[in-house]
């Protein structure tokens, strides 16, 4: 069975791996109090561009959304986000769970534009009822989108300034962020996202760990004891050396961005073979994560032999999936895909 359902279905790259091994047996302090937190914190500072930065872990990316969401609002606000936002459509109503509400507005192709922001924002405040409603209190992108797609710089931008203009921080999901910041044609890095953002997360367990998130306060602007506010939502891990080796590990000697590569080569080959057979995809992302549509006939002949992932229904007969790659993903499993196809 040929596996392209999600970019987390392997373990760990080796190299986190045998840095586990390696340091399995040392005496360490807990909750992230360790020299490898502390180690992967500055290199994570430094790829930023940012000295000032404050560096926290998380296990995984739901987890991270929710507490760094409840800790950035207040009782009364909510989160603003696309209609196809992650927050909204797949984590199970997390950020309600904790008592705020996902404020949505339209996405195109999965992202916020500056305009449509700026128009919701201001509509709030012309509203004469507008304190007896949801505040909105901060604003969740993702990069890559729920559907692969990219902000651009100016994109980010604009979106950095409307924020700024409302006094609201800008908070990016960055799950996928290796796959983002390698995809062809950006013109987004780190340092980018350091500077235009009040914080955001690099992801781990979707590129290359066995779990984790590095959550990025760029501007040393953390809340007040952050620390204690991830531990009294249980989000702290008494064994926190667990998630800084694997970090201390992904940026060393670029080993983030070297094995963020091969999901988009084995992405590109896969979009190329479609478009040369004729099907019809979706979205056209250009990172990890292919969206195609196919006839029901179809895609349950070809689940016989791939693991993929349902995305939605597109009509009575046809029904659109996901194909995702990843550092892990190997040429000859993508050319039996595509020999399939």
């Amino acid at each position: 069975m040929l596996s392209f359902v999600n970019d987390y279905s392997e373990g760990a790259h080796p190299a986190v791996l045998q840095r586990l091994i390696d340091t399995n047996m040392e005496h360490l302090p807990g909750y992230g109090k360790d020299r490898y937190c502390s180690s992967a914190a500055q290199k994570i500072a430094r790829a930023c561009g940012c000295p000032q930065a404050q560096v926290y872990f998380m296990a995984g990316g739901t987890q991270t959304n929710q507490v760094v969401t409840s800790c950035l609002l207040k009782s009364y606000q909510g989160v603003v986000a696309a209609d196809t936002g992650h927050v909204n459509v797949h984590e199970a109503g997390a950020i309600e769970a904790v008592g705020h509400k996902v404020l949505t507005i339209r996405g195109e192709q999965g992202k916020i534009r500056a305009e449509d922001l700026d128009a919701y924002l201001e509509g709030f405040y012309a509203d004469g009822n507008h304190e007896q409603m949801v505040f909105p209190g901060m604003v969740y992108i993702s990069h890559p989108t729920e559907y692969g797609t990219l902000y651009t710089r100016q994109e980010l931008e604009d979106l950095s300034q409307t924020c700024r203009e409302y006094k609201i921080p800008l908070y990016l999901d960055g799950a996928r962020l290796g796959y983002g910041l390698v995809a062809p044609g950006t013109d987004v890095d780190l340092t980018d996202i350091a500077r235009l953002c009040d914080v955001f997360y690099i992801g781990g367990t979707k590129v290359g760990a066995l779990c984790g998130e590095a959550v990025v306060f760029p501007r040393g602007n953390a809340p007040e004891h952050f620390s204690t506010m991830i531990k009294r939502r249980g989000a702290l891990l008494a064994k926190g050396r667990l998630l800084g080796v694997q970090f201390d590990a992904l940026f060393t000697d670029d080993l983030y961005s070297r094995i963020s590569r091969n999901a988009i080569q084995t992405a590109a080959m896969i979009k190329k073979a479609l478009r040369e057979k004729g099907y019809q995809i979706v979205m056209d992302s250009p990172t990890n994560q292919t969206f195609v549509r196919l006839d029901d006939e179809r895609m349950e002949e070809l689940s016989k032999q791939v693991a993929f992932d349902f995305w939605e229904r597109s009509d009575a007969t046809h029904t659109v999936i996901r194909l995702a790659t990843s550092w892990a993903t190997t040429v000859e499993d993508t050319q039996a895909l595509i020999n399939l196809l």
